[in-house]
């Protein structure tokens, strides 16, 4: 690599942090119905104040796999949907704990440090079926609970929501 393009690459970095000034980056618009709505301390939005996802923007995010056995299911399920880290990330997140809210209005504090100290997901599918309302779903709060045994607590189980809606980062 020339020391001229070296010269050159950071005089445009430059010139492009100096364009953006910090200022937040836009997500692109959802085009299907909305499964989650984040809302508070976020640098990134789609719809006002708001990020919002539809299915196709959540599969986009990075992607994990969880087999675990939960209190609510019969024997070990495999969970799969986006790293709830890759949601904050996408959002630019800034807080320390976030409101995690369902459909029927259920809503739990999370710690933000929660999403960042272990792979919990927000689980679209278990055992390769589309979760839907009456299965959880659309969204679920699953922590790994088989490779972190000592998770599996009244205090996590209550932060394991299911039917998610909206986090609201605080």
């Amino acid at each position: 690599m020339s020391v001229q393009f070296v010269k050159h690459l950071f005089t445009v970095s430059m010139a492009l942090l100096a364009v953006l000034g910090g200022r937040a980056l836009a997500l692109e618009a959802p085009q299907g119905p909305v499964l989650l709505t984040v809302t508070g301390n976020i640098a990134n939005t789609n719809v006002g104040n708001e990020a919002r996802f539809d299915r196709q923007m959540l599969l986009a995010l990075t992607q994990r796999d969880t087999a675990t056995h939960t209190p609510w299911h019969d024997g070990r399920v495999v969970f799969s949907g986006p790293l709830g880290r890759a949601v904050l990330e996408a959002v630019g997140a800034q807080g320390t704990r976030m409101r995690v809210t369902a459909l029927n209005d259920y809503a739990a504090t999370v710690p933000m440090a929660d999403f960042y100290e272990h792979d919990v997901i927000l689980a679209m599918s278990a055992d390769g079926r589309r979760l839907r309302i009456r299965d959880q779903g659309p969204l679920f709060v699953i922590y790994p609970f088989d490779e972190a045994p000592e998770l599996l607590n009244e205090t996590v189980m209550t932060r394991s929501v299911w039917q998610v809606t909206q986090i609201d980062i605080e």
